[in-house]
């Protein structure tokens, strides 16, 4: 049997970018994943020939010289992908009580000025605010490409956003434009750290961009290079347990009894997860009751939605809306006023110009809500038909949100073609966490020690990555990765390699 360097369980962002950078660095590397198709949050499907995404709707930080456009230029992906720039305006936010529309603007210059000309009387709380924006970003070194240091960013973890927003002005709107993209990384008032919100919106504000066709090439690029590399990628195998034995992990067991033998191992699983199937005294039971006991982010429900032909324009831009007074507390719905807000994008592709092919449409929506249906398990390469109760459930959520929608998009209706749903099952599925979480673990900023869970594990050579440690996203996730592979390594020569690429 073949004893691989590292075997990485998980093929999502995190489990691909480590795949790359340490078969790059000479590393014989083995990337389990248990679906058909590898890439986790990137993965597209395709519904009456037109592409959608599954979880990756826009990308910050590729503006060349830019933290993830540096990285990507190592990788060697930033020549191979086809993107699209999104428009000076990236986000727009609407508050339902008023018919504006609120404009985040690439370029803080461009960001401060266009908000200061809706709020006139504001513009230093606008400052102020996005001079603290930059001044936290710049605590965390690797987000700059610099060693990391935990001594910088001690002292603006335990910042709430909620409270920080409100501290510099009183104007409600104001506040509520502020937070009006935070389903991003479901914020929650009195609990979200102001540093997720900061390192999230700074990357879009220094430039924003659209995957054209699908964020999948991201992943078809990523797996391209690790084979080249002489890196191995098995699909269809689902790990049911890390098998150690004398201090240390020596095998991943398959679904189907078979072992992969390795030095070392990555999981991109939840840290949850990973330790049900890691079965030794060498992590302790305090240490996973604590991660047990950790709150994940609440889940979501979409609607995928094919666009009559030459009928709703483009735009290079997202909305974010969501009904005055609940822009901390879009998860607190009730069955009455589900739902309290929404994302809305347009897929951007390479065959449509002035009208758009497909929009998707998301909004929270709690793993309760389908327990119903929870014993049932329905991907590609798993097929089953969870009933007609759940297609009346999800047809019925599908129309309460498009009318919604449709209130500020009086002609939508018209353009809908079909539309495909997906509920937190969708998630809990296909990504393999336990309720569908977006984001994975929420942060808290009253205890950042409780929900911060580091890459390196009791066992010695098992190691974590993924959206769960630090950050989500593709710039969070691909920063994560980097941090993984430093530990796995034991050097940082891979960050000069990265800033000089």
């Amino acid at each position: 049997m073949k004893q691989y360097d590292v075997v990485i369980i998980g093929s999502g962002m995190g489990g691909l970018v480590c795949g790359d950078i340490l078969s790059r660095e000479g590393l014989s590397v083995c990337i389990l994943e248990k679906n058909k198709q590898i890439g986790g949050c990137l993965q597209t499907f395709v519904r009456d020939k037109v592409i959608f995404d599954s979880g990756i709707h826009y990308i910050g930080g590729l503006g060349k010289g830019q933290n993830l456009y540096q990285i990507f230029k190592y990788l060697g992906l930033m020549d191979k992908l086809r993107l699209q720039e999104m428009d000076e305006v990236f986000d727009k936010i609407i508050v339902d009580t008023d018919d504006r529309e609120y404009v985040y603007a690439a370029g803080y210059d461009n960001f401060i000025n266009r908000l200061v000309a809706d709020f006139p009387d504001e513009e230093k709380a606008i400052r102020l605010y996005c001079n603290k924006i930059r001044e936290v970003c710049s605590k965390f070194p690797l987000y700059n490409l610099r060693l990391e240091g935990g001594e910088e960013k001690a002292g603006v973890v335990e910042i709430d956003t909620q409270t920080f927003i409100e501290s510099l002005t009183n104007n409600k709107k104001l506040q509520a434009v502020l937070a009006g993209n935070n389903i991003l990384y479901a914020g929650r008032g009195k609990e979200t750290p102001f540093y997720i919100h900061a390192l999230i919106l700074n990357s879009y504000i220094e430039s924003s961009w659209k995957c054209l066709d699908g964020g999948s090439q991201i992943a078809r690029l990523l797996a391209k290079n690790i084979t080249a590399q002489g890196g191995v990628i098995q699909r269809n195998s689902e790990v049911k347990r890390i098998v150690v034995a004398a201090g240390k992990a020596v095998a991943a067991e398959l679904a189907n009894g078979s072992r992969v033998q390795a030095n070392k191992f990555i999981s991109n699983m939840h840290p949850v997860k990973t330790m049900e199937l890691t079965d030794t005294d060498l992590i302790r039971k305090a240490y996973r009751n604590r991660l047990k006991n950790l709150n994940n982010t609440v889940s979501s429900f979409t609607v995928n939605i094919v666009l009559n032909k030459d009928c709703f324009k483009y735009f290079k831009h997202n909305y974010y809306y969501h009904k005055e007074g609940t822009v901390w507390t879009m998860a607190d719905y009730t069955a009455d006023n589900w739902p309290l807000g929404y994302a809305l994008f347009l897929s951007a592709s390479s065959k449509s110009g002035e009208y758009a092919d497909t929009m998707t449409i998301f909004t929270y929506m709690k793993f309760e809500d389908v327990k119903a249906w929870a014993h049932t398990f329905n991907t590609v390469s798993a097929e089953e038909d969870r009933g007609a109760s759940y297609e009346a459930f999800k047809k019925e959520k599908a129309e309460r949100l498009l009318d919604v929608v449709s209130a500020k998009f009086p002609g939508l209706r018209n353009c809908v073609q079909t539309y495909y749903t997906a509920t937190p099952l969708s998630y809990r599925d296909y990504i393999g966490t336990d309720d569908g979480s977006l984001y994975g673990i929420a942060k808290d900023y009253k205890d950042p020690v409780k929900t911060h869970i580091g890459t390196v594990t009791k066992v010695p050579n098992l190691y974590l990555t993924g959206q769960n440690l630090n950050l989500h996203g593709i710039l969070g996730t691909t920063i994560t990765a980097l941090l993984t592979c430093l530990s796995v390594l034991g050097h940082d020569r891979i960050i000069e390699k990265i800033k000089n690429a």
